[in-house]
């Protein structure tokens, strides 16, 4: 099934002049009402009118994370304020706040992409939507929220927190669907399996995942202990929020990128330049019906690859492949690039050991050091001490062959690891203060 077989079916040549209308439009707009944007068009020597086809994207300004910092509050909106139905802001806890604004259209139009990504998952108007995602601020909550309702499906307004009343109402309520983190879900079997309630045999049958990245072997994790099927949603606050690109269940073979509202390119993220679709690149997008504050070619920071061949499911939008790492996330240990995704695939392949980790990183004289925690399952812990010793060096030596890099393992016991109501918190980089 899909919701709006008219645009999600699109064939190519009709996408890219939809899209080309849409952009002209946008830059028209941007540069009247952003003073932002008219300075940076300006400073790159272009007009709105030079936009002649899509391959004149590269002709504009990419916008970036601090430059919404810059203009906190209110200096990005392409609107007056009384056109702003909602706001929406990031934490903040590695700078200033980005501040982002939206009108009813705009909310309308999320709710209805979200809509599409349900059924594209699987869900239908018939089913009832456990939402574990956070209300407030954060987009996830309210995002799905009306998405939901836009199905017509019944939303379960559940929020983050409460882990032990969540699995409770996993059980009453029986729904048929859930919305999390991918680390939260397995936090939810795992609480579930302490109060004696086997998610599996719960109704649920389909859990839509996003918010940070996660690796296939986290996919098979989460589908074995919960017993459903996990699908992959990808979106971030700046752009619209949760709904910009999910995975289909037909196929589970990239994401499904909204492409009449979201054009996407990928960009080497050194240079900016463009690269061909199937090669790796960071994701840029610039919103093409946003009113509120549109960005022209934000820089994500994900890196992804893109893939425009038409999918199975009977979509024609370009897919994304799953995010495994950002280009701001990426370690740099003794000149050895490397993800917490790829460190993540070897520590689930290892037997008894969880998917609950994290990356230590500090420095001893002048070189970086790797420490990785991990918490091994209950029964592995009751294991003698020589056989903990034996995972410890399997697993230092799977890095070493596969990654590169040196690293310290540690094995700790179960449930030791702060568990996230949200995003996990995978890195702890204490450089700075070596």
């Amino acid at each position: 099934m899909i919701y709006d077989i008219q645009n999600e079916t699109l064939p190519r040549d009709e996408m890219e002049k939809l899209q080309l209308r849409r952009l002209q439009a946008l830059c028209e707009r941007v540069y009247a009402n952003v003073p932002f944007y008219r300075k940076k068009f300006d400073e790159k020597g272009v007009k709105p009118t030079d936009i002649k086809s899509l391959k004149d994207l590269s002709l504009l300004p990419f916008t970036n994370k601090q430059d919404l910092r810059d203009q906190y509050p209110f200096g990005l909106f392409a609107v007056p304020k009384d056109q702003i139905v909602r706001i929406h802001s990031s934490s903040g806890t590695t700078g200033k706040a980005t501040v982002v604004g939206y009108t009813k259209r705009d909310i309308t139009n999320w709710g209805e992409l979200m809509a599409r990504s349900f059924v594209a998952s699987g869900a239908s108007a018939a089913d009832a939507v456990h939402n574990a995602y956070g209300y407030g601020l954060f987009t996830g909550g309210l995002g799905a929220h009306y998405g939901v309702e836009a199905l017509g499906a019944t939303v379960i307004p559940v929020s983050g927190g409460a882990t032990r009343r969540q699995v409770m109402l996993l059980k009453d309520f029986e729904p048929d669907v859930i919305c999390c983190t991918p680390s939260y879900a397995l936090f939810l079997a795992e609480t579930g399996e302490e109060m004696g309630i086997d998610i599996k045999k719960l109704p649920l049958r389909i859990g839509i995942f996003g918010a940070e990245p996660w690796t296939d072997e986290m996919r098979l994790q989460i589908e074995k202990r919960l017993g459903i099927t996990a699908i992959d949603i990808y979106g971030l606050s700046e752009i619209m929020g949760p709904g910009v690109a999910i995975e289909c269940w037909e196929a589970q073979d990239g994401l499904h990128i909204q492409e009449d509202h979201f054009l996407a390119e990928t960009i080497d993220p050194e240079s900016g330049e463009t690269v061909a679709p199937g090669e790796e690149g960071e994701l840029v997008f610039t919103t093409l019906t946003k009113e509120g504050i549109p960005l022209i070619r934000y820089r994500t920071r994900d890196l992804t690859t893109l893939n425009t061949i038409p999918c199975k499911c009977g979509r024609s939008t370009t897919r994304m492949k799953r995010v495994t790492g950002r280009s701001d996330d990426m370690l740099i240990i003794r000149g050895v690039n490397v993800f917490p995704s790829q460190i993540e695939s070897i520590l689930i392949e290892t037997e008894g050991l969880t998917p609950h980790y994290q990356l230590l990183v500090g420095r001893q004289g002048n070189l970086d050091t790797l420490e990785v925690q991990v918490e091994v399952n209950e029964a592995m812990f009751s294991d003698e001490i020589k056989s903990l010793q034996r995972v410890e060096s399997k697993v230092m030596k799977n890095i070493k062959e596969f990654l590169g890099v040196t690293a310290k393992v540690k094995l700790v016991e179960p449930k030791s690891i702060e568990r996230s109501l949200g995003k996990a918190k995978r890195i702890i980089d204490n450089r700075d203060e070596a």
